[in-house]
């Protein structure tokens, strides 16, 4: 089965993440699906930019627990969005928790309707927000992202524009993000590339400093006794041990 759908209209690619049977979560094939897609997209004189996109009312929900990636291989799929020498635009117009909001931190633009919501939940199932903090914490208010790493809650498409996680957001997902694909079709292929590569140099910065470290605070994690309490909760749809 295919994971990732991918289309061209007018030199930009739309990469369409497609398993409803876990929302989207980022399974090892996802993630691996994904980073091809990217590749190929890379390489590809006609595209000029790229949309991210999602079938169903969910973007991402995060990490899938039964099918985790690597964190080698979440690490390489958010920096393959971030080098990418063409535009990376999310298209949200569902719900994103936890890595998926890694995937947005690491699009150069990201566009939601008024309905999606959003969560860092990783500190409810006994891990932590580690790898997707490379590309968040560098553009995303620092304040407010502790707020919402430390709590888990849920929280709304204006209070994501406000803190930096999206870029805009409306009523019609298409309607925000019609004047940002025009923009991006009127733009010259090096112009785009060279000042992507501006916008990005600090966030490639964390990458090199930190991620080796982040990849290993992950796995041990993921390994400890909390987190498996915290998943077999989430799994069985009870509360973990630890909630009073």
């Amino acid at each position: 089965m295919t994971l990732v759908h991918a289309d061209l209209d007018r030199a930009v690619a739309t990469l369409t993440l497609d398993s409803p049977a876990n929302r989207n979560a980022l399974s090892s094939a996802l993630v691996g699906e994904l980073a091809q897609e990217l590749t190929r997209c890379g390489g590809d004189d006609d595209v000029r930019a790229v949309v991210l996109t999602h079938t169903g009312n969910t973007f991402c929900a995060g990490a899938d627990l039964r099918d985790p990636p690597d964190p080698d291989a979440l690490v390489g799929l958010l920096r393959r969005i971030v080098e990418l020498p063409k535009p990376v635009v999310a298209r949200v117009s569902g719900h994103v928790r936890a890595g998926g909001l890694g995937l947005l931190g690491a699009c150069d633009i990201a566009v939601s309707s008024g309905a999606a919501t959003f969560a860092f939940t990783e500190v409810r199932i006994g891990v932590a927000p580690a790898v997707i903090s490379l590309p968040l914490l560098s553009r995303t208010d620092p304040r407010a992202l502790a707020r919402h790493y430390l709590t888990g809650e849920r929280f709304d498409a204006a209070e994501a524009v406000r803190t930096g996680l999206l870029t805009a957001a409306g009523e019609d997902v298409d309607v925000v993000l019609a004047p940002v694909l025009d923009g991006l079709r009127r733009a010259s292929p090096q112009g785009l590339a060279e000042t992507k590569r501006l916008l990005t140099a600090k966030v490639l910065e964390a990458f090199d400093r930190d991620a080796v470290a982040l990849t290993a605070l992950s796995a041990e994690l993921f390994s400890s006794v909390q987190a498996r309490e915290g998943m077999t909760a989430f799994l069985e749809r009870r509360d973990p041990a630890w909630v009073v």
